[in-house]
């Protein structure tokens, strides 16, 4: 199953000046021997340690063997050019004048690399765990008993051959659904990739993974604590107003709202932030997220879900994150604006749903700022 603090800010280089090499030599030597993190970090985008420890954790999926007729590529060059495909908006041809490779190379070593880092990469970077610290943090971000943050965007692709108007968005263009439950710091916990971009967010979340546990009662280890009335609230995520109401995930209150009600939808919105600064960091930092995918519907979520588990892993070890990352993607994502899913009708809201809902307000009414100590 598929399943924020900001990171410390690094000086940039805008990356319209990234130096163009013409053949092999500018990686086996400018790049492996001359530059500094710096350099790396703008390019790849990651440090030079980070990258060479992703490099050996995949060396075992990527190893090939020489034959006769030539030697393999390299196991760090080819996670270079897939990183570089994956951080840049630059077409195959490009990716290949830049290492010295051919078009159709490229094309071969991203999905390979995106498939090792699927199979090794994903299932150790991107899982639900260290539960209770995440709630002491929603905790303390205002929201109680509150696991994570569960939010969709939209990854803009190419014109399938076949069912393209499926994948045709309200904002006009061809896309993805990316749905991610994510932790207090922005990392990833489950994502669900693949859904077409006219599909609403409610149904995307029915056919996931996180639906099946949260409504099994299984997504978090069974924690429950009592509150408002006498209720027992579990562990819940919250989500915005496309989403339903349902005992394990929070949705804000429709209008009209008195200042119990006001006051837990602001908690509950900005739990929820967290979610769509990771998903701008993510395409900031993985550019090809950015603009349309040039590559088939399957290659393209595979291409996705391999952004996530990297998002982890930089996110994770506190790697640099440059802001004008983000200055530099607005223009690119102002032509792929986020499609926004319809409310869903609270009237058929489940009453156990309301009922817990109604505890978790009371309960933030009931203590100091909306955080008991």
């Amino acid at each position: 199953m598929m399943h924020v603090a900001i990171a410390a800010q690094s000086p940039c280089v805008d990356r319209r000046f990234w130096s163009k090499g013409t053949d092999s030599a500018w990686w086996d030597y400018a790049v492996l021997q001359t530059w500094d993190d710096q350099q790396w970090l703008q390019s790849f985008p990651m440090w030079k340690q980070t990258f060479v420890e992703l490099c050996e954790e995949l060396a075992p999926a990527l190893q090939r063997q020489s034959t006769q007729f030539r030697d393999p590529i390299p196991v760090q060059k080819r996670v270079a050019v897939a990183l570089w495909k994956l951080a840049t908006t630059d077409c195959y041809r490009s990716v290949g004048a830049q290492f010295g490779v051919g078009k159709s190379t490229v094309g071969l070593v991203v999905m390979e690399v995106c498939n090792a880092i699927l199979r090794v990469v994903y299932p150790r970077a991107v899982a639900i765990r260290h539960v209770p610290d995440v709630i002491a943090a929603f905790h303390r971000m205002g929201f109680p008993s509150c696991a994570g943050a569960l939010d969709a965007t939209h990854v803009p692709i190419a014109c399938p051959p076949r069912g393209a108007g499926e994948y045709a968005n309200g904002k006009g263009y061809y896309s993805l659904v990316l749905q991610a439950l994510v932790d207090h710091r922005g990392r990833f916990m489950n994502t669900n990739v693949g859904s077409a971009g006219s599909v609403h967010d409610a149904t995307v979340l029915r056919r996931s993974g996180v639906y099946l546990l949260g409504q099994a009662g299984t997504l978090f280890p069974r924690c429950e604590v009592v509150m408002g009335n006498g209720v027992p609230v579990p562990t819940v995520v919250v989500g915005d107003p496309a989403y339903p109401l349902l005992p394990w995930l929070m949705t804000p209150y429709p209008e009209p709202l008195d200042p119990g009600k006001r006051h837990f939808n602001e908690a509950l919105d900005g739990c929820r932030l967290v979610a769509e600064r990771a998903f701008g960091r993510l395409k900031a930092r993985w550019c090809c997220l950015q603009n349309r995918l040039d590559a088939s519907v399957a290659n393209a979520v595979r291409m996705t879900v391999a952004c996530c588990a990297l998002h982890n892993v930089c996110e994770t070890k506190g790697e640099g994150f440059c802001l004008r990352w983000s200055q530099d993607s607005q223009g690119t994502l102002s032509r792929f604006p986020q499609p926004e899913s319809a409310p869903i009708n609270v009237g058929s809201s489940p009453r156990e749903a309301r009922a817990i809902r109604d505890a978790i307000c009371s309960h933030m009414l009931a203590t100091q700022g909306g955080v008991s100590e």
